[in-house]
């Protein structure tokens, strides 16, 4: 009997043991899901939250806890929306950190759901939580996007002038009756004068309201240029000295 006993209780204490271990293989599982914000080893980085998921880049040398960095703002055109969050690097400040890492701007990239519009709202709450959580230079924030995200720039910046040191809006347009709004802000805007897509006009009709109100803007034609004028303009370098040049005191 005692033999017996025994047998029985070595049993159940091996079936204890197992039980066990499968708990905790489960629990270690479970500590290794894919993080909502991933670390990618160039410096970039996916986020699935704040209205619009966006891709993010942080340049050679950014620090978490070190000192604060300026940030471009991009708004990709009508093409790039949609779930591929990988679209939104084919154009602009996206593309260019693939071959140039020390960039030296945070490149914060959102993706615009397919059908939709860019949003001023949603924009600024997720131009909100980046701030929050990335060692971002409030003062030095630029805003700038292509085609529909033309529109955008022109929308958010009219909606949010505070907070932004600099724009550029790219083949794109707004409501001239805004324009006003942006006199303080610094504006430089591009356009194709051959543009078939959003005609000239467009860019002329802001940049004329901003001047009739002594607004900050310069206004680059690209005499041979359709649609496509942000690739010469993205390849700049004059761009980004210019937007280093500028600062939103007061944040």
């Amino acid at each position: 009997m005692n033999k017996r006993l025994a047998r029985c209780m070595g049993l159940a204490l091996a079936s204890i043991v197992l039980v066990s271990c499968l708990s905790c293989s489960r629990d270690s599982s479970t500590t290794k899901e894919k993080p909502m914000t991933p670390q990618l080893p160039t410096g970039e980085q996916v986020v699935q939250k704040a209205g619009y998921p966006f891709w993010i880049f942080l340049p050679e040398g950014y620090d978490p806890q070190g000192k604060s960095w300026p940030m471009i703002l991009f708004l990709h055109g009508a093409g790039e929306r949609g779930s591929d969050i990988e679209k939104v690097k084919v154009h602009g400040p996206p593309m260019m950190v693939e071959t140039d890492k020390a960039f030296p701007f945070i490149v914060v990239s959102p993706q615009c759901p397919e059908g939709r519009r860019w949003q001023p709202e949603t924009l600024i709450q997720l131009l909100d939580a980046v701030i929050e959580t990335h060692q971002v230079d409030a003062e030095r924030i630029y805003l700038t996007g292509l085609s529909m995200g033309g529109f955008g720039t022109w929308a958010l910046a009219a909606a949010h002038p505070d907070r932004f040191a600099a724009i550029v809006p790219i083949c794109g347009g707004g409501d001239p009756d805004q324009a006003c709004r942006l006199k303080t802000l610094p504006t430089w805007v591009f356009h194709g004068a051959k543009d078939e897509v959003v005609p000239l006009s467009a860019s002329q009709d802001m940049v004329t309201a901003l001047q009739a109100c002594d607004g900050n803007v310069r206004f680059t034609i690209y005499p041979d240029a359709g649609h496509n004028s942000w690739t010469q303009t993205y390849h700049n370098q004059e761009l980004y000295a210019w937007f280093l040049k500028h600062r939103q005191p007061g944040r």
